[in-house]
């Protein structure tokens, strides 16, 4: 659907809403009905919003709305379900681990939150933004498995070898400062101290201070020159140097709730700059003050779309 159609889309979410939310009266039935039957958009949107409820069996329990004679929660509750209905159905699965099979991890950080933690042996592990972990030390080792998102590790001295798992493959820290950062197809390893090898099932390398690599199940790519940009969300920071919009607006996002979109129109534009996470809002002021770029800002600010000037 366009742009054009938010409207409709709003109306659709909150429709689910009240079809879903036990006894329907025959008045809400007959205007559900006129309401889908108004034009081929209306009901496009609809069959949209019923395959969001076949993927997750159901209102997603995170969406419900516990408090519906509460204005601000409802407009919340709808503005995610409206986010839903306009991403493609494959993020569905996506945003569906995040936000259920990831509570379930040992520890995690909300979306635009940075944690760090002292484990017990006192290495230090930071998680960034929308992250889970789990942690499974014994007598024999120290583990991390990372289920989703990105962490930053400082190792302690300990006999026990020190690693990380991942949907990728393996990673043994040799005595180091490391961030690991999993995304769709594969993950990211940059290496500040140290060393780290990476294994996969299909081989093995070491990565030294001042590389970075990514690997998957396929197998591991050379390594690289450290980018700065890579760790600097350690600080809290987004660095750009030259990088386009779009590719800045879809690492932003991870900071912020909701929708955060570019205009495919100037989804080319290189960018410069230091842009703090913390505050997001702040950014993208910063980016239109800068460049030659508009905020546009619906749902009390859960979705905006940065177009042309």
């Amino acid at each position: 659907m366009s742009a054009l159609d938010n409207a409709i889309l709003d109306e659709a979410a909150e429709w689910l809403v009240v079809m879903n939310a036990g006894a329907v009266s025959a008045e809400d039935r007959q205007a559900w009905m006129a309401w889908r039957a108004r034009s081929a958009t209306h009901e496009q949107a609809w069959q949209r919003a019923e395959r969001l409820m076949g993927a997750f069996g159901g209102i997603p329990a995170a969406l419900a709305m516990p408090a519906l004679d509460r204005p601000h929660s409802r407009r919340a509750a709808l503005a995610k379900l409206a986010a839903l209905l306009a991403v493609a159905p494959a993020a569905w699965g996506a945003w569906r681990w995040s936000e259920n099979e990831g509570w379930t991890a040992d520890y995690r950080s909300a979306t635009g939150e940075r944690r760090e933690l002292r484990l017990a042996d006192g290495t230090r592990l930071m998680l960034d933004t929308a992250s889970a972990v789990d942690v499974r030390y014994d007598a024999g080792q120290r583990l991390v498995v990372l289920r989703a998102g990105g962490i930053y590790i400082e190792t302690a001295g300990d006999p026990r070898p020190f690693e990380v798992h991942t949907r990728d493959g393996r990673l043994r820290a040799l005595g180091t400062r490391f961030t690991v950062l999993q995304q769709d197809g594969q993950t990211r390893l940059a290496v500040q101290e140290g060393a780290v090898r990476i294994a996969t099932d299909q081989d093995a390398r070491i990565v030294n201070a001042g590389e970075q690599a990514a690997f998957s199940a396929r197998g591991i790519g050379a390594a690289a020159a450290l980018d700065p940009a890579a760790t600097a969300w350690t600080r809290g920071m987004l660095l750009a140097d030259g990088m386009p919009l779009g590719d800045l607006v879809a690492e932003l996002a991870r900071y912020r709730k909701g929708v955060l979109r570019c205009d495919p129109a100037i989804a080319g534009l290189r960018v410069s700059g230091t842009f703090p996470l913390a505050d997001t809002d702040r950014t993208l002021a910063m980016l239109a003050a800068t460049y030659p770029v508009a905020v546009a800002s619906r749902l009390g600010g859960y979705w905006i779309t940065l177009g042309p000037a």
